[in-house]
């Protein structure tokens, strides 16, 4: 029996009625008869007990406040937010859940199985959609705690000359700053605007965001969080409180609070529930105001090993082998966010630091590697990474990491540094590896000087990692197994053999453990090595395709090559496959 037909049977609605309703759901493109009935006058309470009557479920009407914050450990938030299931109490051992949609077979197998994994039994009630999103928001309580800060606000602020009392209230956090002379700030959130803050960044960091983004829209104010890659929103804020924020975290980053026409950079260090975390600060001049975009380093993490990077144990061979080498250059390649930091600390890591000297030039150090003597580069005092380079070679250095090859004079000096006997390891910004040699001319260096000094280029990238509950396996045949093998047809006999087309690859569907499909990223990657055949091409025609034609005539494999053998083994969604040319 439909639920209509029983809201019928009970007297609630008539024949005639229960037709216009259906005619109007259709109408409005599959609208819930329930939520038709409410917007002619039903008490969400009474719609909520005859659901209850018609699933023979008990219904429960949800108060946050009495729901203990400790009882959503139980369930993870994203399994809670795409089953729309969420625990509500624990009641003599037996777990409570509240459901919004009982007949969802999928939700009911996702709770059986988070249950047994937690070897409790569970009893479901019914609860309104309303009361499911306002508990939802309890797991972080990010909404929340920002809601009552912006209600605290409302007070406080001078509605008349708003940008005025920001900046009163920025020239307090000043002040207390230079009194305190500490060196890392302090979270400080004596007012709303600073709680707001606080909140943001708390979160940001508590949720594994690699960037925040606040940014200012026509009527609201944006924040997003990169997570895994993707940014999310999570918090939308009122227009009037977008310049006491950035006023706020202009004030943490030491920037100019009145320099609003031109971008500013800066960073802070604040102490996120007894954990030292940097954040590096961008502002940006937008059409509607500045936008604020803050990368969160966790020192805590720790350096990855090159085995936890996805390094295959062909490239971590040959990686191990450049680093090795007494002098030379090793440059790793690709866009921001790609991971080639993590990449060069763990081949820091790796280093003989006993032995060696080594020195860096880093913007921002982001981790502390034990033997390795680290240089914060300060661009406002005209200390960068090119007068770095010539002062550090004056420290009898026999490893130089240089963070980021920006302009001419850096990359003549790395290379230089590289002549004279010293190991250099930095990062360049090109597309694959094959393109690091026409990107060296392009700043100024001459082939001859390429050739001689240049041992490896590292291209990388990062892609989502599959949870391996939530494999959906897909045959290879017809058009995809054509395309598996004309990607490798180029390649050495001696290297084709050892690659085999399975008879499927998988990609990524929700499952109980993981609703979205992936957890994590990896990297993915190419490796140009430098030998005589090619610096005989670096002289004689030192371009991308000559480059990457020769390199492919010795086996080397692409980063879209090495994306698809993850992808055989099941380790990325092949997906992910598809975002590479």
């Amino acid at each position: 029996m439909a639920f209509v037909d029983y809201l019928i049977q009970k007297g609630v609605l008539k024949q005639a009625e229960a037709g216009e309703l259906l005619d109007e759901a259709e109408k409005k493109g599959g609208v819930e008869i329930g939520d038709l009935l409410v917007e002619k006058g039903m008490a969400k309470e009474r719609l909520l007990d005859l659901k209850a009557e018609y699933l023979n479920i008990p219904s429960k009407s949800v108060d946050p406040k009495d729901v203990p914050v400790d009882i959503l450990r139980y369930i993870p938030e994203e399994s809670a937010a795409h089953y729309q299931f969420i625990p509500i109490g624990l009641a003599d051992g037996v777990l409570e859940v509240g459901l919004v949609d009982p007949d969802n077979i999928e939700a009911r197998d996702a709770l059986q199985f988070i249950a047994s994994r937690l070897g409790l039994p569970y009893k479901i009630f019914l609860i309104s959609h309303a009361d499911f999103e306002t508990l939802l928001g309890s797991y972080k309580g990010l909404s929340g705690e920002v809601n009552k800060a912006l209600s605290d606000l409302e007070g406080e602020l001078n509605k008349s000359d708003e940008v005025s009392a920001a900046v009163r209230q920025a020239r307090t956090g000043m002040e207390r700053a230079l009194k305190d002379k500490e060196p890392e700030t302090r979270i400080i959130e004596d007012t709303p605007v600073m709680k707001i803050v606080a909140v943001i960044l708390q979160h940001a960091t508590e949720g594994n965001a690699s960037d925040i983004h606040i940014e200012r829209m026509s009527e609201k104010v944006k924040v997003r969080f990169r997570v895994d890659g993707a940014l999310y929103t999570s918090l939308f804020l009122p227009a009037s409180v977008h310049e006491s924020i950035v006023a706020r975290i202009k004030v943490l980053s030491n920037l100019k609070l009145f320099e609003k026409r031109k971008p500013q950079d800066g960073s802070f260090t604040a102490n996120i529930k007894d954990r030292k975390i940097d954040f590096r600060v961008s502002t940006f001049p937008a059409y509607y105001g500045e936008k604020v975009v803050i990368r969160v380093l966790d020192p805590g993490k720790g350096v990855k090993s090159l085995e936890e990077t996805g390094l295959t144990p062909e490239n971590i061979a040959k990686i191990r082998s450049a680093i090795t080498r007494p002098f030379g250059l090793l440059l790793l390649t690709g866009p921001t966010g790609s991971g080639k930091t993590t990449t060069l600390y763990a081949m820091l890591n790796e280093l003989d630091r006993e032995k060696n000297n080594v020195v860096s030039l880093e913007d921002p150090v982001e981790y502390i590697i034990d033997g390795v003597n680290q240089s914060q580069v300060k661009p406002e005092i005209d200390y960068t990474f090119a007068s770095g380079l010539r002062n550090i070679l004056r420290q009898d250095p026999n490893i130089i990491m240089v963070g980021e090859i920006r302009d001419k004079e850096t990359a003549q000096l790395a290379i230089q540094a590289a002549l004279t006997g010293h190991l250099v390891l930095s990062t360049l910004h090109t597309n694959n590896a094959a393109g690091v040699v026409p990107r060296l001319v392009d700043m100024g260096v001459d082939p001859y000087l390429i050739a001689p000094t240049l041992i490896c280029a590292v291209a990388q990238r990062l892609v989502q990692v599959m949870c391996p509950p939530s494999k959906k396996a897909i045959p290879v045949e017809g058009g995809m197994r054509v395309m598996f093998e004309k990607q490798f047809e180029d390649l050495p006999a001696q290297i084709k053999k050892n690659i085999k087309i399975p008879k499927e690859v998988y990609d990524a569907v929700p499952s109980p453990e993981c609703p979205g499909g992936t957890r994590g990223r990896i990297g993915v990657f190419e490796i140009l090595e430098i030998d005589r055949e090619m610096e005989r091409v670096i002289l004689e025609n030192p371009v991308e395709d000559a480059i990457l034609k020769a390199a492919r005539a010795k086996g080397m494999l692409t980063m879209k090559e090495d994306a698809i053998l993850k992808a055989f083994d099941g380790t990325i969604p092949f997906r992910e496959v598809n975002k590479f040319e």
